[in-house]
């Protein structure tokens, strides 16, 4: 009798972990999906304009944490049930997100590091382009650039005079409003955009990339805890049928 109620205080903790552990996972998915909507709304701007750019990062965080969200939410009913099947199961697809979270973390640090190089082709193309029929989506984010980060060009306000042929100044680097004498140095921003865009993405890359890192080995955990509970209960079944 005593090896019993042991048994079933053992499975009612291990259940309370787990659920505890399902509430953590469901939260780091809503974390990985609101990133992914930062990174499509906010960050698609610059990254645009970088030449090695590849729209589908953001959209693997949004599909990655909308797939968390659903799972661990099931995950809770088989929590409650104790179902060995749906633990395994669900032990499994933590095996594979923990695969996909790897692989995010990893993709994220390697495009942080080419990210100075292709952002600086990706500037002079966009300036070479700036302003001609079917580049409106880019010369819109190059002016959003130049308003948001207060610089002008690429690395200095006089790209925009070197280019072949050269080219005025935009409005988009005036220190106020958009309605400015460009030819005027005390009136537009004159430090370059490069330095201030590749310092500001590298930092929020950072940060994405650390908290990839830090939820990367959580399902790990969660894979023991739902393997183990699977375990114990039909070990508990099997006895009770001995």
């Amino acid at each position: 009798m005593s090896k019993r109620l042991q048994t079933v205080a053992t499975m009612a903790c291990m259940k309370s972990l787990l659920m505890i552990f399902n509430l953590a996972f469901w939260a780091s998915g809503l974390a990985i999906l609101c990133a992914g909507i930062w990174m499509q709304v906010e960050l698609h701007k610059y990254l645009e304009l970088n030449a090695d750019f590849s729209n589908t990062g953001p959209y693997v965080l949004v599909g990655t944490g909308a797939l968390i969200l659903l799972i661990s939410s099931l995950a809770c009913c088989c929590t409650v049930k104790g179902q060995p099947s749906l633990l395994y199961l669900y032990g499994a697809f933590l095996a594979v997100v923990f695969v996909i979270e790897l692989s995010l973390a990893s993709s994220l640090y390697a495009y942080k590091d080419n990210l100075a190089d292709g952002f600086d082709r990706g500037l002079n193309q966009s300036m070479a382009r700036y302003g001609q029929p079917g580049t409106a989506d880019k010369t819109a984010d190059f002016d959003t650039m130049q308003t948001r980060m207060q610089c002008c060009g690429s690395h200095s306000y006089e790209d925009w005079n070197k280019l072949n042929p050269a080219r005025p100044v935009p409005r988009s680097c005036c220190r106020t409003g958009t309605r400015c004498d460009t030819q005027d140095e005390d009136k537009i921003w004159t430090q370059g955009c490069f330095h201030k865009v590749v310092d500001f993405l590298t930092t929020n890359m950072k940060v994405i990339g650390g908290a990839a890192i830090g939820v990367t080995l959580f399902p790990l955990l969660g894979t023991v805890l739902s393997c183990v509970l699977a375990a114990n209960i039909n070990k508990t079944k099997y006895e009770q049928m001995a």
